[in-house]
């Protein structure tokens, strides 16, 4: 289990749970609901790493937002600083998957200096959706109306619990290369919730979202790392941060989909710890 704590900073108070012993290591999503069961994405570093796993304004039980413009990006990655500041760490490496990834472009841009290194995994440096038909939030992808669906069953709040984790299993099967191994690859006590206003302002900023051409001031060694098969945020959006990131490092894993840090799990971690390392 991980260790609960309540940070109060100059932007407000924020739940955050820690996990790990090692350098210190924030891991966050744009909208998703931690708890004391942790997150598998941050678990791949609690060996080697202090993990901080943050919820984010308008999640958990962190505070919630006077004004709808704090659910911002960029709003976050101060939010994310203050938190930083309030824990007395110089520097951290800062680690996020999916939505995580594409928060993490903005805090490179903005606050590199802060960082040790940026890890991303699964994301993109602009709005991927309507771009690219691979993606399967995009109108033309076979499964689009499968994934939407879920999704808007999943911000109910009083969706019975075994419901839940059923809709959570067949969305997430969506999005992996081997769907049938599901249960093996979460197969830990790890639950979390969608904040479901946080989700819908994620949906409307999205739609003008598009930071490539400051991808060049991240000035923070940055490991991309996707899966060749992923349909969330497909390949070519990875392939398009590490060319603009000036010193990026990008590992396609050739049996993953969305979830490589699970789908191969050592090969991703002796990637990061290489990454690391150097």
């Amino acid at each position: 289990m991980w260790e609960q704590l309540f940070v109060q900073t100059e932007r407000g108070r924020f739940e955050i749970f820690v996990k790990g012993n090692g350098p210190p290591l924030c891991v966050t999503h744009l909208y998703s609901e931690f708890n004391e069961s942790g997150d598998y994405f941050a678990d791949v570093f609690t060996k080697d790493y202090t993990v901080y796993l943050v919820n984010l304004k308008g999640s958990g039980n962190s505070d919630s937002v006077s004004f709808p413009y704090e659910f911002f990006m960029f709003e976050t990655v101060f939010d994310l600083e203050s938190i930083r500041e309030a824990l007395e760490i110089k520097r951290w490496i800062f680690a996020g998957h999916s939505t995580g990834g594409m928060l993490g472009c903005l805090y490179g841009i903005h606050a590199s200096n802060s960082l040790v290194a940026l890890l991303i995994v699964g994301a993109a440096a602009r709005e991927y959706a309507t771009s690219s038909s691979a993606c399967i939030y995009h109108y033309r992808h076979p499964q689009y109306e499968l994934m939407q669906n879920y999704i808007e069953r999943l911000k109910d709040p009083y969706l019975e619990q075994n419901k839940r984790r059923k809709i959570v299993e067949e969305r997430t099967k969506l999005s992996l290369y081997q769907p049938d191994h599901y249960r093996s690859f979460f197969s830990k006590s790890i639950h979390k919730k969608m904040a479901a206003a946080r989700m819908n302002f994620f949906a409307r900023e999205i739609l003008q979202f598009d930071v490539t051409k400051q991808l060049h001031l991240v000035n923070t060694p940055t490991f991309i790392a996707c899966g060749r098969y992923d349909v969330q945020c497909p390949l070519p959006f990875s392939e398009e941060m590490a060319n603009f990131i000036p010193h990026a490092q990008l590992v396609i894993f050739e049996e993953s989909n969305h979830y490589p840090f699970l789908e191969e799990n050592q090969l991703f971690k002796e990637s990061i710890k290489k990454f690391l390392e150097n």
